[in-house]
């Protein structure tokens, strides 16, 4: 059995946990792997070699991290394959989908090659007599993540890339579910030539986010997970002096007008329901059906569900792969039947599925609810998995109404043909990103990610300009040079001391 270490200092090391977890195989149903478990302890060693090493680092030239990191994006590029299995072993979603977020974390990546634009300050000459005014930014120090089983590649990608590049050292504590991407990032970290210590992964539980938390020698954490959680994450880190992005849940709805064309509508607001299985804060979990729309659209929905091969993530021509746990399969498949109890029609219904030779696997098929209120457990709960809603508007008006109701604000999208109706959705809806015709707004790296409401815990969006900024803080220098009452010349006498 593979036990899964930490990497600390430049090199794996199963540092002083005595306890492991199993990692599954989401297919299969199988353990295939113990993932040591750190506390206290690790974190402290993780942090002593990161303080060690930003010494060095955070005095580096832009060039030398620059240089790493378009080393590294390379190793990204040439290792994608091999990558995007290692996800799908443990995660459960298609090697095409685990590849899909692998570009999409280098993208990032790309921003940090591109940094010695984004850090130039400003100056400002004569503010008064003699007087001149530059600022510049510099690291904070040592940084750590903390961050979810559903994307163990994009997510860190969001952050590390960033805060290494502007002069940090950092600390990831991977979700303990699939462990392995962040250790082999780690390698081609290494590979790409970052110094020992930059970059570190300490795996664990509870034990582990709280010594990150609170250990005085870091800085600053950034977190993406539930909403529970990331004010939880938000208070305690936050009570002891650091920085804080805190990204939490969402219910993304995606509204559709009459005058939008639904098959375009259906096909986009499909994969965005059930591609990787559900399990994304961006997934679209509701869909608006606005007047006129609503029967056709779930006629089409229906057909489009139905036709999605649900499979191993690593068998050609699955579109949809198992869910991450058995926890996870049955939470999603008792929400469809509560959601049957409380009034909705199972349009299309997931619960039961088995796939040949993957018996044992975390599978549920794709679920469409229709006739769903918001009073439901369906529409209330963010239910991470392949189950759609639908709900009926009677106007454009009636569906900004619904959605800026929620709680949540992560992102929205609206099918339409009309741009003045766009335009006013944009304006007035009450959500950090906004796709038109476009299902899942993730922004690209040099925008900011993050939603609004209990979508974003605190005001602190991740990477892009926003990004920068968590990850550096600024000197304003103020300097005057007065002018020598006498000019100084050189002298070819012997020196004396007058």
């Amino acid at each position: 059995m593979n036990t899964i270490p930490h990497w600390i200092n430049g090199s794996p090391t199963p540092g002083s946990a005595t306890t492991s977890q199993p990692v599954f195989n989401p297919a299969t149903g199988q353990e295939q792997a113990q993932v040591v478990l750190g506390g206290a302890a690790d974190v402290d060693t993780a942090v002593a070699a990161a303080s060690n090493a930003f010494e060095t680092w955070s005095d580096s030239s832009l060039t030398q991290r620059t240089q790493v990191m378009f080393a590294f994006r390379q190793l990204l590029v040439e290792h994608e394959e091999e990558l995007g299995r290692i996800i799908s072993a443990e995660h459960g979603k298609t090697v095409d989908d685990a590849r899909g977020e692998i570009t999409r974390g280098r993208e990032v990546v790309e921003f940090a090659c591109g940094l010695g634009d984004v850090l130039k300050g400003s100056f400002s000459d004569q503010v008064s007599r003699g007087i001149d005014v530059h600022n510049f930014r510099q690291p904070l120090g040592v940084v750590a993540g903390i961050t979810p089983f559903n994307f163990p590649a994009m997510v860190p990608l969001w952050m590390h890339p960033i805060a290494i590049a502007t002069g940090n050292t950092f600390i990831l504590k991977p979700s303990e579910r699939d462990p392995s991407a962040a250790n082999f990032v780690a390698e081609l970290y290494r590979r790409a030539g970052l110094p020992d210590g930059v970059f570190n992964v300490v795996h664990g539980g509870k034990d582990a986010v709280d010594a990150i938390l609170t250990h005085p020698g870091i800085e600053a954490v950034s977190f993406v997970g539930s909403t529970p959680i990331a004010k939880y994450v938000h208070e305690q880190a936050t009570s002891h002096g650091k920085r804080v992005q805190a990204l939490g849940g969402a219910k993304n709805h995606a509204v559709v007008l009459p005058d939008a064309d639904l098959e375009f509508a259906a096909n986009h607001i499909t994969a965005g329901a059930y591609g990787s299985a559900g399990e994304r804060c961006m997934a679209v979990s509701v869909a608006v059906a606005v007047g006129e729309a609503a029967d056709g659209l779930v006629e089409v929905l229906t057909g489009k569900a139905r036709e999605i091969t649900v499979g191993p993530g690593d068998a050609p021509g699955t579109d949809m792969g198992p869910l991450v746990t058995k926890a996870a399969q049955e939470r999603v498949e008792n929400a469809v039947a509560t959601a049957a109890t409380q009034g909705a029609t199972v349009v299309v219904d997931g619960r039961g599925l088995k796939v040949d030779g993957h018996e044992e696997g975390f599978f549920t098929g794709p679920s469409l609810l229709d006739h769903v209120t918001t009073e439901m457990d369906a529409y209330k709960e963010e239910l991470f998995g392949p189950v759609l809603a639908v709900i009926r508007a009677e106007s454009l008006d009636e569906a900004i109404d619904l959605i800026n109701a929620n709680p949540y604000g992560n992102g929205t999208a609206l099918f339409t043909a009309s741009g003045e109706a766009a335009r006013r959705f944009q304006r007035n809806v009450k959500v950090g990103m906004i796709g038109v015709n476009v299902p899942v707004p993730v922004p690209m790296s040099y925008y900011s990610f993050g939603g609004w409401k209990d979508s974003l815990i605190g005001d602190n969006p991740i990477h892009g300009p926003e990004g920068i900024r968590f990850y550096t803080r600024p000197k304003v220098v103020t300097t005057r040079w007065p002018q020598q009452a006498q000019p100084i010349t050189a002298g070819f006498d012997f020196p004396t001391s007058n």
